[in-house]
């Protein structure tokens, strides 16, 4: 085998592949980032940074732009979200990798993983189709008489349901991202070695101790992983949002009203924008929500290191 030095030349050539391949990324995101501040430069010298954010008007008519309604709108969407799949998501995982009968973890299993393969556009139709009568008929009523009464938390469900907000809009997405920490959890859930649970058991340990005291500290690293992947996820879906949440740019206090989000505010106003300042408002919430989701996970990431060093130890 020809050398080059010390070095075999196909470990040279693999190093080289290597290095160019991970240069490429960081290259690709370096266009990203100078393509999109070139673009909204415009609106960048005209409104700034703090008072575009802060700014809740959106009015084309009068060259008005703020990105306040649908940066809220788009935190808020996911927040939420999460919280509502992430419980779900967890118990799947659990009941496929300890529970479920054997028959079951299947098809039960395959079922899961191919919500992650419906399109966004199908969850986006049958959100609007179905579940948006579905909440505004019987359960945002239902809501209000009962959570609605409470104080302080009752601001958060005022409002005439109608199917078209906030909260519908983060039911589909829940929906959307379960696949991803189900899958990815009961992975982790599954890598949990045969000799620890025994041993558990053994020791007099009931089926949710072994669960919860030796299943979930092994896999927590895996567990966070996916909720990692799934936040990703949620900060970027457009089509699915756009259906069920009614590009509305106002801050609301209630989740019951329409709002707006970036994703969805750039997939129904980019080719209405007729003028320079129009589209350079839209780019500037492109380069926005690009710099979100870059810092959102990369603390997600730190603090994913951060438990995994303090697991090695």
């Amino acid at each position: 085998m020809k050398k080059i030095g010390k070095l075999p030349l196909k470990d040279i050539f693999f190093g080289i592949t290597s290095f160019s391949a991970s240069f490429l990324v960081l290259t690709l995101i370096f266009m990203i980032i100078l393509v999109l501040y070139k673009e909204s430069s415009l609106a960048i010298h005209k409104f700034g940074i703090i008072n575009f954010i802060l700014t809740q008007n959106w009015d084309p008519v009068k060259q008005i732009f703020g990105a306040a309604a649908p940066l809220f709108g788009t935190i808020v969407i996911t927040i939420l979200s999460l919280t509502l799949a992430i419980p779900v998501a967890l118990g799947i995982a659990i009941f496929l990798a300890e529970v479920s009968p054997h028959f079951l973890k299947t098809p039960v299993g395959i079922a899961i993983e191919m919500l992650a393969a419906i399109p966004s556009i199908i969850y986006g139709m049958w959100g609007l189709f179905t579940l948006a009568p579905i909440m505004a008929d019987y359960i945002e009523p239902a809501i209000q008489k009962t959570l609605g009464q409470i104080p302080l938390i009752g601001k958060i469900f005022e409002g005439n349901p109608q199917g078209i907000d906030l909260f519908t809009a983060s039911v589909v997405l829940s929906i959307m991202i379960i696949p991803f920490i189900a899958s990815v959890s009961r992975d982790s859930l599954n890598l949990t070695p045969d000799l620890m649970k025994e041993s558990a058991y053994a020791l007099g340990a009931t089926k949710w101790d072994v669960i919860k005291d030796v299943m979930i500290p092994y896999a927590k690293l895996g567990i966070y992983g996916g909720i990692v992947l799934a936040l990703g996820r949620a900060l970027g879906e457009t089509m699915a949002v756009a259906f069920v949440l009614g590009n509305r740019h106002e801050i609301t206090t209630s989740l019951f009203d329409a709002a707006a989000t970036i994703t969805v505010t750039l997939a129904n106003e980019f080719t209405e924008a007729d003028s320079d300042i129009y589209l350079s408002s839209l780019f500037y919430l492109a380069l926005i929500l690009f710099v979100l989701s870059f810092v959102i996970l990369a603390v997600a990431k730190f603090f994913l290191l951060k438990v995994e060093r303090g697991y090695s130890r």
